[in-house]
């Protein structure tokens, strides 16, 4: 069975809106809405990608040990699903979070100074792309 745009739950749309629009905590906040109630196969999915958020909330605040730590979580959650699940290409979303976080993962240092890449911030985009708002 084919997924249809319809079947998107509106709070994953609601924070991938927000997690393209680089505002981690709120897309995770809204996840984690979701995740709390959601008792089906796509649970650790969504866990995934409230990590992968936070990760990112954490880098962009200079919390380097904090995104370091939930880099790797980030794919014990996701990878499973690869290499499409809900819309997301899984495989293609890894790797640019990957290359977003290069080198927060590959440093050894207690409290390194690494700034986030604007240019590198993964974004979400489906396919089946969600219905347009009406």
């Amino acid at each position: 069975m084919a997924l249809e745009s319809e079947d998107y739950d509106p709070r994953y749309l609601e924070g991938i809106e927000k997690f393209n629009a680089c505002e981690y905590y709120d897309s995770h906040e809204v996840w984690e809405d979701l995740w709390t109630e959601y008792r089906g196969p796509s649970r650790k999915f969504y866990q995934g990608l409230i990590q992968a958020a936070v990760a990112l909330y954490h880098f962009g605040n200079e919390n380097i040990r904090g995104a370091r730590k939930l880099h790797g979580s980030v794919h014990g959650y996701l990878e499973p699903y690869a290499p499409r699940h809900l819309g997301l290409d899984v495989t293609g979303f890894l790797a640019d979070f990957d290359r977003c976080l290069a080198e927060v993962a590959s440093s050894t240092e207690a409290f390194p100074d690494i700034q986030l890449d604007p240019d590198l911030l993964p974004e979400i985009h489906l396919d089946p792309p969600a219905p347009a708002a009406s």
